[in-house]
């Protein structure tokens, strides 16, 4: 007989801990999207950790900003950012007050509210590319900067939130370098995910762009 995941919301002090602890402890999670349209419920299969000031690949390696003012906390905030000109990614905020940490939210399984999933991400192949993706993963929950700053520990109803879900096993859990992320921030191998999940990203070197001429 198969346990059902738990649905018990996480606590704050879950993500008052170190990013390399939280990041890896989130395979598995239920992230939970509450829409107008009903709720989406996805499984957490990839994330990448950011060390705020320690790193040379977080938004906040040189400090606090408008833009990413949410990282420097309190823990199981949400983070969104705009990139590309075109796309959403989405973030939850970890570690101590004051020192900014964050995990991207990479890849996951759409558990849940497939059908509205679908309507956002209508050239997905199939439902297992519903989230397979930072950007795609935003789009499939209807996630933008709106939800920049939504605390995903408040009480009563919150748009998003992350719950206990089944936690992937360490011998389940492979880490490697950052997808796309450029210099010394690059090698670090802070990208996490589920061993032989098919909704995992591909990992992708990070390609500087040409200048026009």
């Amino acid at each position: 007989m198969i346990t059902p995941p738990d649905r018990t919301p996480l606590p704050r002090d879950f993500f008052d801990r170190p990013v390399l602890e939280v990041a890896p402890d989130l395979l598995g999670r239920l992230l939970v999207r509450t829409t107008p349209d009903g709720p989406i419920v996805l499984r957490i299969t990839e994330v990448e950790a950011y060390d705020g000031q320690n790193d040379p690949g977080s938004h906040a390696y040189r400090g606090r900003t408008a833009r990413n003012d949410v990282m420097f906390g309190p823990p199981g905030h949400v983070y969104v950012y705009f990139t590309y000109g075109m796309w959403f990614c989405m973030n939850l905020v970890c570690g101590e007050e004051g020192r900014a940490s964050a995990v991207l939210l990479r890849a996951g399984e759409v558990l849940e509210g497939t059908e509205l999933a679908r309507k956002r991400r209508l050239s997905a192949r199939n439902d297992k590319e519903l989230a397979k993706g930072p950007a795609r993963l935003a789009t499939a929950l209807g996630v933008d900067r709106a939800l920049d700053g939504t605390d995903a520990c408040a009480a009563g109803e919150t748009p998003l939130r992350v719950l206990t879900g089944t936690p992937v096993t360490s011998d389940q859990v492979l880490n490697g370098p950052r997808t796309g992320v450029a210099g010394e921030g690059g090698v670090h191998p802070w990208r996490f995910w589920v061993a032989n999940d098919p909704t995992v990203s591909p990992y992708r070197a990070h390609v500087p762009r040409r200048r026009s001429s």
